[in-house]
């Protein structure tokens, strides 16, 4: 039995400060062969115990074994090079290079002062056979893939023969079910091999499935580090969060009230294909489907963000009648239309800039008098959606990046709470969600439902749109295939309909 051997990765009362506490007294082993999962909600520590892990980020006291031996790496190279490797959420791929190139990187073969392209494409179609990626040309520049596959090319980059402890954070956010698969069985490989793993997930389903061990953090503290063998969902939320969560599975339909955006053949070439449908005030509509399906698409239609080639859509007021149409994100906003983009720090964030801004930013006016900014009132407007949403900051000139990532989530739908959005297009909203953070979410779209606001909302996660939708739409090769109601749908309804306009369909590649 692993436990049985002495550890591979020691550490004995890890701690961080930077303005407060974020690790406290951590101490946990590593043995070759397990799989841990280090789970917690977001803003817990689990990232920053994984970058101390990693070279990233020096710990403020504590210490780590490596083997029996001391470690302390200073850079993330130096943790390689005694083979400690850690796969991030935030891609490390230069996107102007090639895959063969970026799975290389720092290593490259070289003859005569020249990189020896042969040896290259050779050793990256080794590396990417072991992940399965047998279907990708190692001379592809990195850039031309889609983020699922830059993902796979991520985890395979970090699959060396040299490699001890292995850190996974978050790295099935970005993949298909069918990819999730291939790493999956990765890792029972590399268990087998005696790589020891530690694998950070919000998806409480795999932990249980690929992990052996289970660490809860909670506020910077180990509250819990056991077997994973017969530990339940409700006991990992139970645990990480402190309190238990309501089934939201048996809830009854919202009542619906008057049309308040309706799509009449919205279109644009062969990704989105003539879709029609009504979303009414007060319930949530969700998109399911395949990734690939239209989905994003739609919803980028609807905010301006592309331009359609084809259809209208109509923003209705209580009366029945259309307001002005839209053709752009701006306009979209001055009619009180809000996306949820699924790339958050890309899209949908100022990185840089404190939660004041980005909180403010969907409506400068209503912080302003005579044209110049009210300061205080400012202030207390940010304050009261900070405590509403519960999200864990200093205060509110922290900047966005320094916050976890479910904490930016509430950020951006506090940007959205504040401009009062009469429609809100939400694009994965959980998505690197914990289950503590995604609980207030839920329970903010609810109030908004019950506020008259429609919501229109995409996810992979089928159990989420059936805990959460009052109508569940599916699209397939760009189209609207089904509209189930509330009591109406079972998973594998909804799959059938996601499959049903995909010729040779494999359940495996469901995004759900």
């Amino acid at each position: 039995m692993a436990g049985q051997q002495p550890p591979v990765l020691a550490l004995q009362g890890i701690g961080k400060d930077y303005a407060a506490t974020v690790l406290d007294g951590v101490g946990l082993e590593l043995h070759a062969g397990q799989v841990l999962a280090l789970t917690g909600e977001n803003g817990a520590g689990k990232s920053t115990l994984s970058k101390i892990v990693c070279g990233l980020v020096a710990p403020t006291r504590g210490s780590m074994q490596l083997g029996g031996e001391p470690f302390a790496p200073r850079s993330r190279r130096e943790a390689e090079a005694r083979g400690v490797r850690m796969v991030m959420q935030e891609l490390g791929l230069v996107p102007t290079l090639t895959v063969a190139e970026n799975l290389l990187l720092g290593r490259l073969p070289s003859r005569a002062g020249w990189v020896d392209q042969g040896r290259l494409r050779a050793l990256a179609e080794r590396q990417l056979a072991r992940i399965g990626l047998t279907d990708i040309d190692p001379a592809t520049p990195v850039a031309r893939l889609g983020i699922g596959h830059q993902q796979m090319v991520e985890i395979a980059r970090n699959l060396q023969d040299d490699t001890r402890v292995l850190i996974l954070d978050e790295p099935t956010a970005m993949l298909t079910a069918r990819e999730s698969e291939r790493l999956f069985a990765q890792i029972a490989q590399l268990a087998a091999a005696g790589v020891a793993l530690v694998y950070v997930s919000h998806r409480l389903e795999e932990l249980r499935r690929i992990c052996d061990q289970v660490a809860v953090l909670r506020d910077g503290r180990l509250v819990d580090a056991r077997p994973m063998a017969g530990v339940s969902e409700a006991d990992l939320v139970q645990r990480m969060i402190g309190r238990t969560l309501a089934d939201e599975a048996v809830r009854p339909r919202r009542p619906a009230g008057p049309t308040k955006l309706r799509l009449r053949g919205l279109g644009r070439g062969q990704a989105v294909r003539d879709v029609s449908l009504d979303v009414h005030a007060g319930e949530v509509f969700g998109l399911a489907g395949l990734v690939g399906s239209g989905r994003t698409e739609l919803l980028r239609l609807v905010y301006g963000a592309d331009r359609a080639d084809r259809g209208s859509v109509e923003l209705l007021d209580a009366t029945g009648q259309a307001a002005p149409r839209w053709s752009s994100p701006v306009q979209a906003v001055r009619r009180r239309v809000g996306l949820v983009s699924e790339d958050r720090k890309s899209e949908g964030l100022l990185l840089s800039q404190p939660i004041r801004v980005n909180t403010t930013l969907s409506d400068l006016r209503a912080v302003a008098r005579g044209g110049w900014l009210q300061p205080g009132r400012e202030r207390g407007i940010v304050q009261g959606l900070v405590r509403k949403l519960r999200v864990r900051c200093r205060d509110e000139e922290q900047p966005v990046a320094a916050l976890s990532g479910g904490n930016q989530q509430k950020v951006v739908f506090a940007r959205w709470l504040h401009r009062d959005c009469e429609v809100l297009l939400l694009d994965e909203p959980t998505r690197g969600v914990d289950v503590g953070a995604r609980a207030d979410l839920y329970a903010e779209l609810d109030r908004m439902a019950a506020d008259g606001r429609a919501l229109l909302m995409v996810s992979s996660d089928l159990r989420e749109l059936m805990a959460m939708c009052d109508r569940i739409g599916v699209m397939s090769g760009g189209r609207l295939v089904q509209v189930f109601e509330r009591g109406a749908w079972t998973e594998q309804a909804l799959l059938a309909a996601a499959f049903s306009g995909v010729s040779a369909p494999r359940p495996e590649e469901a995004s759900a």
